[in-house]
């Protein structure tokens, strides 16, 4: 089965599927429920994405669960300073010459809400994916 037909598609890249479902969910969140303003929907966006995308990477960088294969510290430690600068840049004196303003509280929990619930179903479907396409044994990292 190859990339050309949805089914081998879907096999070779079921986070961007799954990406793609928690876009949804945070558009729709976005939208309405909070009926956020254009500048308000273009932050959280930015904030959520940011953050998602940072934090999944630690999730698909190895077979193994996400809580027994450690990271390297410099890794650690690269993704939450992104976090760090993403979730603060909105605060900060000049967000609004980059076209973020600043969010209520409940945007955040929101969107901490929204990628906590990303990473769990990113770690089971990389368990799925693993033990549907790949019998191979997981490397330790």
């Amino acid at each position: 089965m190859g990339l050309s037909s949805p089914a081998g598609l879907l096999r070779h890249s079921p986070f961007g599927v799954l990406s793609s479902v928690f876009d949804y969910l945070t558009f729709g969140a976005l939208l309405y429920l909070f009926h956020a303003s254009t500048d308000q929907f273009r932050t959280a966006w930015f904030v959520e994405s940011v953050v998602s995308a940072s934090l999944i990477l630690l999730v698909v960088r190895s077979r193994r669960p996400i809580f027994s294969s450690r990271p390297s510290r410099r890794l650690i430690l690269a993704t939450l300073g992104i976090v760090l600068v993403a979730a603060v840049l909105p605060y900060l004196p000049f967000a609004d010459f980059l076209g973020l303003v600043s969010l209520p509280l409940v945007y955040l929990v929101m969107t901490a809400a929204i990628v906590a619930l990303y990473i769990a179903a990113a770690e089971l479907t990389k368990r799925l994916f693993y033990r549907r396409f790949d019998r191979a044994p997981a490397v330790a990292s």
